[in-house]
């Protein structure tokens, strides 16, 4: 059976024009005025945008690609494609027992995961959502895998045998490998460390993703130094997880690495709060590498907490980005601990308020009795305007990504509301990009970088991720007071030829699929 969508103005990088389209099982098969014949099922698009599928090129969905409000989120802001594995830490390879503890407040557990590699995960994905996912192998979990819970720099064996398990996932399909160096155990990694990993990532045409090492903003200089080494040492192409930082800083950075001659791209979402584990900042690297169990004994022993007071948090309160403010920065968004439920979407110093407690103290009871289970949405010092997102998103580098995390009951907004956020704001009302344009960052561009195949246009035998879009009425309602709010302007959805919202409800059946790296004219 062929589906027409008529009516509509077709927009991809290469420009917009009127036109129908005709799909055909999984391709576009068409582009021109066609009239309807018998069989034909038809999607009158009169008004609206087609434009191909938005890839989400930092994503936090690992583990919930079953779950129907997640797709929902997903394909309301028009994402067919998500890329999973960031920040160094996922389920692949191993047993994805780690992620499941120490990254259970950004993932979640994933249901059908159980060991295998690069090749079970993807193999999961295949038939079990509406959206495709593509996967970076995490270098803290092959360090994991490799050294366990050591903090020491790898030996040249263990380097060779986090190289192989690299070398493996890269052969299953995964389009890269992620580090996230404030993490652990990435904090834990070495440059040459990192760089040996990603040789064989260079060697196969892959992408080296990084959560940069030093905290980003101001801070900015180092972390692209050792990217730059990286790069220099593997060969490897690198694109850099959610840069946000002044727009100087941002085009300063990336001038830099040009000048070295790296191939460099990287993703920023539409907002300047972030958002992130609660631990990473408040618990010191060494102690968070600790099984679980033995980081609520310490936190709970007074003694521990002393010296946390005295030895660690002088150390947050330097922090460029919190400072001594910090308990007025941080706002939970995640608590594992049902008793702490009247918590959710206070900062930690209004909720120890109402806990007739302190800042230390009621962060780490939340810890302990959650089990470490917590995120937390991250204030910035100085919120940046529309103005400076703008010059960073011009940047012909930008690629759309919203480091979406949907475990929460009062999440960071960028989860429901970042591309469709990119539409209503920096295309409708403050004009940044042309249609064409945002079709380029949140479509084309990645599905290029991360070798996703024939996808990311609007022509005929590509595949048909399909987007159908409401021009005037697209926007974000999902704000920081109402984190749960939908996209609207965005009803139909198609991936691969299959229609997976219709009319703004889901449609039953699961077309999406675990994406294996396949470069165009392989």
């Amino acid at each position: 059976m062929r589906l027409l969508l008529r009516g509509g103005t077709l927009v991809d990088s290469t420009g917009m024009r009127k036109a129908d389209v005709a799909v055909e099982r999984d391709l576009i098969t068409e582009i021109r005025e066609i009239a309807p014949e018998p069989g034909d099922e038809v999607l009158d698009c009169t008004g609206r945008y087609v434009l191909p599928g938005f890839i989400d090129a930092h994503s936090h969905a690992d583990g919930l690609l079953e779950d129907e409000s997640v797709q929902r989120a997903l394909l309301k802001q028009g994402v067919t494609t998500v890329i999973a594995g960031q920040d160094g830490v996922s389920y692949a390879p191993g047993d994805g027992a780690y992620a499941s503890d120490y990254f259970a407040a950004i993932n979640g557990p994933h249901p059908l995961y159980a060991g295998g590699g690069v090749a079970a995960y993807l193999a999961a994905a295949d038939g079990r959502s509406r959206l495709n996912s593509a996967y970076l192998i995490p270098a803290g979990t092959v360090r994991w895998e490799v050294c366990g819970r050591s903090t020491a720099p790898a030996d040249e064996q263990q380097r060779a045998a986090m190289a192989a398990l690299v070398e493996d996932g890269m052969r299953d399909g995964a389009v890269g490998l992620s580090t996230g160096l404030d993490y652990a155990p990435g904090i834990f990694a070495t440059t040459d460390e990192i760089a040996a990993l990603c040789a064989p990532v260079a060697e196969a045409g892959g992408v080296y993703v990084t959560h940069m090492r030093g905290g980003y903003e101001a801070n900015s200089a180092a972390g692209i130094e050792e990217i730059a080494r990286i790069a220099e040492a593997s060969g490897a192409r690198v694109h850099i997880s959610h840069f946000h930082a002044q727009a100087h800083i941002v085009a300063a950075q990336l001038e830099a690495l040009a000048r070295a001659g790296v191939d460099a791209t990287f993703d920023a979402y539409p907002y300047t709060r972030g958002c992130t584990l609660l631990a990473m900042p408040l618990l010191p690297p060494d102690l968070s590498l600790l099984p679980a169990e033995a980081v609520v004994e310490a936190i709970r022993d007074p003694a521990q907490r002393d010296l946390l007071r005295r030895e660690w948090f002088p150390k947050v309160e330097r922090n460029a980005s919190l400072g001594p403010e910090w308990p007025s920065m941080i706002t939970l968004a995640h608590i594992a601990a049902p008793e702490f439920d009247w918590a959710h979407g206070l900062t930690l110093d209004a909720a120890a308020a109402r806990n007739g407690t302190d800042p230390v103290d009621f962060a780490l009871d939340v810890l302990a009795a959650s089990r470490l289970e917590v995120n937390a949405i991250m204030a910035v010092r100085h919120e940046r305007p529309t103005s400076e997102l703008a010059a960073i998103f011009s940047s012909p580098g930008h690629i759309g990504g919203s480091d979406g995390i949907f475990v929460g009951a009062h999440p960071h907004p960028r989860a429901r509301g970042t591309f469709a956020r990119y539409l209503r704001e920096f295309v409708r009302e403050t004009p940044t990009w042309s249609w064409p344009e945002a079709a380029g960052h949140l479509s084309t561009a990645p599905a290029a970088r991360f070798s996703l195949g024939r996808r990311g246009r609007v022509a005929p035998g590509w595949i048909a991720d399909l987007v159908v879009v409401d021009p005037q009425t697209v926007a974000d309602t999902a704000t920081y007071e109402e984190p749960l709010g939908e996209a609207v302007g965005i009803d139909d959805v198609l991936v691969a030829g299959r229609p997976v919202l219709a009319g703004g409800a889901l449609v039953d059946g699961a077309p999406g699929r675990g994406l294996r790296r396949e470069q165009i004219g392989e």
